[in-house]
């Protein structure tokens, strides 16, 4: 399934002047995006694009194949509609669907402006490839002519084995330096001395200028815990790696044994993840921020009378709420709201957060207007951890009903379990943490010194799904080529979880 870029048709003259005149209000309002570049498409076209990610000179896998099929009957049975697709990339690229009808048309061109400001201007995209157009042309015409080279079954059962480890990276590596510029060594005493065994280099001394001071200045206890460290630190030079990895991928891409074409395909998934991984981290407000600049623009300058309760019943099923899954539209747009009024009326800093009578907190107005200001603040520095951390208060959680939910054992129904706002609060940031992924570092890849992997799962309250683990393992023995181990806490307990290419196990062991 490859799609032909050809199949895509221009604006009608009528929606170039639409896409001109909200692209006008967008930047009067202040937004600043990249030149935009609208395509018509049908829904077969639009969910063709939609399964490749956005990107339909993607490479080909059955994966991609499977997921339009999904999307397409979903809309052909009436169960899901795609408005539009937007793509981060400069100049942005947005496909408009041929049948929405014009008041929806010019609702989507308004909410694509507002993506396309984000993707510009938030920092989490700031590291994005923004020619990741022709990045995905590359990587597909690199893994079609693998498929030539090595075989189609091969090359699709790998990227099978990659795929299913994408979410194995480091989210945050491309703005947090986790490892040192510079190797460690030869940080104590001279060349010659690194060469010795750690027991046997010099030790480094205080300088003393009166022979009898020596044992006061340079003490045996000192000269001991020196020794120790001289151990300490040669150790860690051994260590592979010397610190634990959060990229696994990145890892597994350096050491692994692997061909050269595997390599490269296993890169070309960890550089796709990369680029998607801001989205992920941004979805409550990128939405949030589109929805509240397409209102913006279309309530106060693009509606005309005919349009308007079409607009509002589309509107109602953007921003509607379900008892048992959480509307990044909703909660985005409103959140944005209700930091804008806060910030107009001065309802922050110290005196409001000590005011505790809720009467005089709800008219508390000392009419700053700095609500503008403040949410372009956000749009920059926030992604939705801090987002949410910082500006979910109990005053939003009131206005919005919010509410944390379980399932009744004997009913099997779905209840509502918590109002609390701490409660709901808390389950929103484990929710967002790493995509609500569990976190997997790399701590030794010369484990028992055999050349197995050694992973260590960082514990946070919650065991791994025993099944979900296995599978992972499974699969990164299929990169590595040698035994996989996973330390982790199982109901209490220190467990060591591993695969050596027969069979799973699990023991005792330290996590």
């Amino acid at each position: 399934m490859v799609m032909d870029p050809r199949l895509t048709s221009e604006l009608t003259s009528e929606l170039r002047d639409i896409v001109a005149e909200i692209e006008s209000h967008a930047r009067n309002l202040g937004l600043d995006f990249f030149p935009t570049i609208f395509e018509m498409v049908n829904y077969q076209q639009m969910s063709e694009i939609a399964s490749y990610g956005g990107f339909p000179t993607r490479y080909p896998h059955w994966r991609f194949g499977m997921e339009y099929e999904h999307l397409s009957k979903s809309y052909e049975y009436g169960l899901s509609l795609i408005y539009e697709m937007v793509i981060n990339n400069d100049p942005c690229y947005a496909y408009l669907l041929k049948s929405n009808s014009l008041v929806d048309q010019k609702t989507v061109i308004a909410h694509v402006y507002g993506h396309c400001d984000f993707f510009k201007n938030n920092y989490c995209f700031a590291h994005t490839n923004r020619k990741m157009l022709d990045e995905m042309a590359n990587h597909g015409s690199r893994i079609r002519r693998y498929i030539e080279e090595v075989g189609h079954d091969e090359v699709e059962n790998f990227i099978d084995v990659c795929l299913s480890l994408e979410n194995l990276i480091d989210q945050h590596a491309p703005h947090i330096r986790r490892e040192a510029k510079n190797p460690r060594v030869h940080d104590i005493g001279d060349y010659d001395s690194q060469l010795l065994a750690p027991d046997r280099r010099p030790v480094p001394k205080l300088p003393s200028h009166r022979g009898y001071m020596e044992g006061y200045i340079n003490p045996e206890e000192y000269l001991k815990e020196q020794q120790r460290k001289l151990v300490s630190e040669a150790e860690k030079e051994k260590r592979f790696p010397e610190t634990p990895r959060r990229d696994i991928l990145k890892f597994l891409v350096d050491h692994a044994p692997l061909n050269a074409w595997q390599r490269d395909v296993l890169s070309i998934v960890r550089e796709e993840a990369y680029y998607y991984a801001p989205q992920g981290q941004t979805k409550i407000m990128n939405e949030g921020w589109a929805v509240y600049w397409h209102s913006k623009i279309m309530t106060q300058y693009m509606l005309n009378d005919s349009e308007c309760i079409d607009y509002c019943d589309h509107y109602a099923g953007v921003t509607a709420t379900s008892g048992q899954r959480l509307n990044p539209y909703k909660v985005g747009v409103e959140l944005m709201r209700h930091i804008e009024n806060r910030w107009n009326r001065g309802q922050h800093g110290l005196d409001y957060l000590l005011c505790d009578d809720p009467a005089v907190r709800r008219a508390w107005d000392k009419k700053t207007n700095k609500g503008l200001e403040k949410i372009f603040e956000i749009r920059k520095y926030h992604n939705d951890i801090t987002f949410i951390d910082e500006f979910l208060d109990e005053d939003f959680c009131e206005e919005a009903k919010l509410f944390t939910w379980g399932v009744d054992r004997r009913t099997g129904q779905a209840v509502i379990a918590d109002r609390d706002f701490g409660a709901i609060k808390s389950q929103l940031l484990d929710a967002l943490t790493n995509f609500g992924q569990p976190l997997i570092d790399v701590v030794d890849g010369n484990f028992r010194n055999r050349g197995e992997l050694l992973l260590r799962h960082q514990h946070q309250g919650k065991d791994l799904k025993m099944d979900w683990a296995m599978e992972t393992i499974m699969n990164l023995y299929k990169v590595w080529n040698r035994p996989v181990n996973l330390a982790t806490i199982l109901e209490g307990e220190e467990r060591l979880i591993g695969y050596d290419g027969l069979e799973p196990r699990v023991e005792k062991g330290p996590a």
